[in-house]
Parts: C-alpha cells; structure tokens; sequence
C-alpha cells in the first residue's frame, strides 16, 4: 500500500510538472522579458547629461564624476564587528545608520539594486575601490554629477534631485537612485539633457554568483549620451543683474523682443547653484527650503504676482485709443487726484489738465480714471465693458502662464465680469467699483515676465514672441511655438502716441534723471502699494519699486520689467537698475556710475527685517536709506570687476 502511494504521489507530480511545462510552451501567450528573469542581473550604464551653454558660447553647467555605493540586500554576507566597523569608516557614516540604510534597501526591493551610499567623491571612491571586494552584496557604480562653471543663475539653471517613488510610479525609466532635473533648465529639458542609460546583462549561478555576460553581451546596450543645449541667458547680464539685486527681494527679466529670447532672469536673493551638488545637497536645499524669509527657492522674476502699478497704463492708453473713446489731445483736469462719490484716488502735483502725452511722462492717475471710465462705459453694461476690457489686457499676455519653457511660474490676474459678479452679486457693481485698474492696483496681478513681455508687445508696435529660454538644441529645432508672433487686439497705428509718452517719461518726466546718454529709452516708472497683515490688521508698508523699459525707442534690442520689492518710488531703484542693465547689455559698460554706486550701496534688507508702518500717502511714506558696512561694498564691487564687458 505504501508502495503504492509513493509511486501514485510520482507520477501525480510529474503529471503537475508535465502540464505546466505544457501550458508554458503551448497556451501562454505572455512573451519573456529579460528584465524579469531573476537569474539576470542588470547593470545599468549612465550616459553623459548634455551641457548648457549661454546665448555667447560660454559653458554654464558641466559633468563631475560621481560614484554610487549600490546594495543588493539579499546578496548581502553577514560583517563581523571588525569588517563592519572598517566598511562604516570607508563610507563615513555610523553602525546605526548602515543598519537603517540596509533596512531602506530591503524594503525597496531584496534583490534589486538600490543607492546605499550616494555621490562618493573622487578620493573616497580611490579608497574604497580596493576593498569592495571583502563586502558581498555591494558595489560601486560610477555616474556623472553636475559641475557648475558658474556662481550666478540658480533659479535658471536649477539642479538635479534624487527621483521618488511617485516619479518612479509614473515614469519607469527611472529606478531608485537615478537623478532628475528638479528645476529650471534641468527639469524642462530633461529628457534632452539626460540621454538614454545603456545597460549590460550578467548571467548569474544557483549561488547567486556572477559568472559572465547573458549570451556573450549579445543584448546589451550603450549608454547616449544627452544633448548640449544653448540658453538664451546672456550670462553677463545676468550676473550684473544678481549684483544690482543684492540686499535686495524682487525680479528682473530681460527680453530680446524681435525674438522673445530672455537675456537675463534675476530673482533676488539668491544662491550659488554649488550649493545643491553632491552629498551637501540634502542639507543645503533643507536650509534654502526652510528659510521662510527671504525664500532663496521661490522665483520672484516667474512666480511672484504683485499689481503693475503705472506701467499698466501704457495699455489702457492703448484700449482707450483703439475702443475711440478718447484722442491723443483730449485733456483733463487733475486736482491732485480723481474724485469720483465721496472718495477720491490721489495723485501727485504735475500740470493740468493732461493730454495723453502728459497723463503718461507725468502719470497722472485722473486722466486715466476718466479714460477707464470711458472704455467700460462704452457698452450697454458694465459687465459688457469689463470683458471687452479684459479681452484686450489679456492680448498682451496677462493673466495666463504665457505657454514657455519655463520650469514655474504663474498666471497673474486680469479681472473680468465674472469677477465682479462673484464679489458685488450680478449686475450689482458699476464701472467706479473696478476704478483701481485704471492705474495698475485693484484686482490686476502681473509677474515680472509678464510686464517684460508686455514692454515687449508695445515695443513692436502690436505684437511678441512667447517669452522663452532654449536658443538651440544639438542636433534639433527650437519649436514654432516660440518662433511664431502672437499678435495683440490694438492696431499698431495706436503705439506711436504710447511709445512717445515712455520716450517723454526719460526726457521730461518721473525718470528724466536715469537718462543714458546715446540711448533712446522708453519707459514708465511705478509704485504700488504694498499691504501686510500684522497682528490680525492690514497695514501698509513701503510702497514696491516698479520700472519698465525697452530701448532703443525704434526697432528695440531689449525690453526689461523690474520689480523691487520695498522700493519706494519707481525710479528709487527699479528704474536706476533697469537703465543700468539696459546700457550694461547695450553698450558693455556703464556711464553712470552715480546711479550704480546708489543702487549696490543702499541695503533694502531692514524694511523685509521688520515692517517700516507707513502711516499716510505722502511724504511719511518716504523710507530711509540704509547703506551697506564698507567691507560688503568693496566686496561687492571685487564681484563687479569680475563680470566681463565683453
């Protein structure tokens, strides 16, 4: 019977055996993969990632060699205390935190490879690399680093981060432990930038031993390396527009605007992209990421929103034209401000009354609070004006995220009737509720790309290229999308009046003292109003510093939006810093140095230390300069000295 029962439970079992082979060969369908084969393992071979040069030629970003200390838990050999001290000491960490990294990698996965040690430089690699050997279960995987050339341009250029499981989730290209561009130019080009891994095949035993290529190589692969690319950042510009910004919170963007390309994208302050390299980076980003303060990570020239102030009048000029409901001549009257119910928007003391000319050089709030009027009551209803309005702020790319290539940013605001509608209920608001657009405050947002983009339109007469930052790929176009102009709802005969009132503004109005000799500039200075709220009561604080600019006044090189935050007036430090980098990228050099002595001496950093109150529009506003101690000047202008001309 025994017998019996051993030789039934046989053949039962080859019958099992019999039928799955069976079933394997003939009905399943499912095809074999060489990476689920568990008899294979996988090294992955890491290309070169492309470089990034400026617009000039000059590299901006390179490689590094790196080396990974990779883990495969399950192939991991028990240490005695000695072996475990000695591996410790090579990687630099404690016993207690080899444990808790071998733990990670376990539940990760016990038979694939995964980061254990990360970014070994290149003479803890040289010490380490003759002793991997006497460790089962690990070893080293060399990968390229990011070596910036450069101290300036971190938020342009941004960095590369450690993938996570979310990204891994979505994109199976990446395994734990590969990098990605986590911002700026690294994140939007990253898959130009990265290459292609090559990967290599190892036969394994039944001991989990290597014991050579899976057949003889025949489907491995080399790794390509990425694509170099060229920036559009003109890196000169750059690094005298992080210098203007020192000691100080605010954008700078700069704009070729016959082509859209962006020469230069400051925000301040700002951090030496070094920083986020190699096994520093995790302490260095925590403490940029925690700094509530200043927030060094947060890209005020992109993703800062604040009201436009007067350069936003330069449009409603232009809608007011193209709508006919005013003529360049017509003139109003300003009695230091448009009174309009029982309220009344100030103004400052100018002549009056105000043509178009004047309203703009002098920015006269009254002469645009009649002309805002007048575009909104033109139609049978306010909410009928208000769209109409909308429509055409909304041509010159506001209040939308501009459809470039840049890694953040924000849409802004431009209100429309259903705005209103939402605060007021419908068709219970009239034109006077909305009268702040007319000067740039109320509900109008704009970012510092935004404003640049829209000196832009108005320096082309009608019209600009979607703001970008890729000039060439290797081996590749740029896209149409930032080839292509996008033309604005104004027709162009309207510009010139506009365009004559920014000249007017240098040569008789709020920034004829910021003049450049042999440089027709246009531009409109701007002051917003800037509110806090503290202990639980909306305060007003020093005003923000606004100026935009393009020069020269015909066939324009460069259009540029400054926003200093705490400022004061718009020619305090927006329009000297705008004037500067104007003639800094113009000519290579600067013939004020009056105005750059003013603007690298004065420190903003006591009004973001503690709120200055600000009790009344007038003189009280006015703000006290605060120089820089004479060691952080002539530190300061070593820096500038460093910065070619050409």
């Amino acid at each position: 019977m025994r017998k019996l029962l051993l030789l039934t439970t046989v053949v039962l079992v080859g019958l099992v055996f019999i039928a799955r082979l069976f079933y394997l060969q003939v009905y399943n369908n499912s095809a074999y993969s060489i990476f689920e084969d568990n008899a294979i393992r996988k090294v992955y071979n890491y290309p070169k990632r492309g470089y990034v040069y400026d617009r000039n030629g000059k590299l901006l970003v390179a490689n590094q060699p790196s080396y990974d200390v990779m883990v495969i838990p399950r192939e991991v050999e028990p240490m005695d205390s000695s072996d475990l001290t000695e591996f410790c000491r090579l990687l630099k960490i404690t016993e207690e935190e080899y444990t808790k990294k071998l733990k990670r990698a376990t539940r990760y996965s016990p038979r694939l490879p995964s980061p254990f040690v990360p970014q070994l430089s290149k003479k803890d690699y040289a010490v380490l690399q003759e002793k991997m050997r006497k460790f089962e279960g690990f070893y080293i995987q060399k990968r390229s680093l990011r070596s910036y050339q450069t101290t300036i341009g971190a938020n342009v250029l941004g960095d590369i981060a450690e993938v996570n499981r979310r990204i891994i989730a979505k994109q199976p290209y990446y395994k734990l432990g590969d990098l990605i561009g986590n911002q700026g130019v690294e994140k939007t080009y990253e898959t130009t930038l990265r290459g292609v891994k090559g990967i290599k095949f190892i036969q394994k035993d039944r001991f989990n031993k290597n014991i050579g290529p899976y057949k003889d190589g025949i489907y491995d692969t080399l790794p390509k390396p990425g694509k170099n690319i060229t920036i559009t950042i003109d890196a000169r510009l750059q690094a005298y527009g992080e210098l203007l910004m020192r000691n100080k919170r605010g954008g700078i963007i700069a704009i070729e605007p016959n082509s859209g390309e962006i020469l230069a994208m400051i925000s301040g302050p700002s951090y030496n992209p070094n920083l986020l390299v190699g096994r520093e980076r995790s302490g260095n980003f925590k403490k940029l990421y925690n700094d509530s303060i200043s927030k060094p990570l947060f890209d005020r020239g992109l993703q800062a929103m604040y009201p436009p102030g007067s350069p936003f009048k330069t449009l409603n000029a232009l809608i007011a034209l193209q709508e006919g409901v005013v003529t360049t001549e017509e003139r109003f009257s300003c009695a230091m401000g448009y009174k309009y119910g029982n309220r009344k928007m100030g103004c400052h003391a100018h002549k009056s009354p105000a043509n178009m000319n004047i309203g703009i050089y002098e920015s006269c709030n009254a002469y645009f609070a009649n002309i805002y009027r007048r575009i909104i009551d033109k139609y049978e209803s306010p909410a009928e004006g208000m769209d109409n309005w909308s429509k055409h702020i909304k041509s010159f790319g506001l209040g939308n995220y501009l459809n470039n290539d840049l890694a953040v940013g924000q849409p802004g605001k431009v209100p429309n009737a259903a705005t209103y509608n939402k605060g007021y209920g419908k068709n219970k608001w009239y034109t006077t509720f909305t009268i702040s657009n007319a000067i740039g405050q109320g509900e109008v947002l704009a970012t510092p790309i935004q404003l640049a983009n829209m000196a832009a339109a108005i320096g082309n007469r009608g019209y600009y290229y979607t703001p970008h930052i890729i000039k060439n790929i290797e081996g590749d176009t740029v896209p149409s999308q930032y080839t292509t102009p996008k033309y604005t709802t104004i027709d162009k005969k309207h510009f010139e009046p506009v365009v004559q009132g920014m000249f007017d503004v240098y040569n008789k109005g709020t920034a004829k003292s910021l003049q450049i000799k042999d440089i027709e500039i246009c531009g409109k200075t701007g002051t917003a109003e800037n509110y806090a709220i503290i202990d639980n009561v909306k305060t007003q604080l020093t005003d923000h510093s606004i100026f935009v600019a393009f020069a020269p006044k015909d066939n324009p090189k460069i259009a540029i939006a400054v926003f200093v935050e705490n400022g004061y007036y718009g020619s305090r430090f927006a329009g000297r810093m705008a004037s500067l980098m104007i003639e800094r990228y113009l000519k290579g050099e600067i013939s004020r140095p009056d105005m750059e002595n003013f603007v690298l001496r004065y420190s903003l950093e006591h009004e973001y230390e503690k709120p200055y109150l600000v009790k009344s529009f007038g003189i009280n506003k006015q703000t006290k300069l605060v120089p820089i101690d004479d060691q952080e000047f002539q530190n300061i202008m070593k820096l500038k000295s460093e910065i070619p001309k050409s």
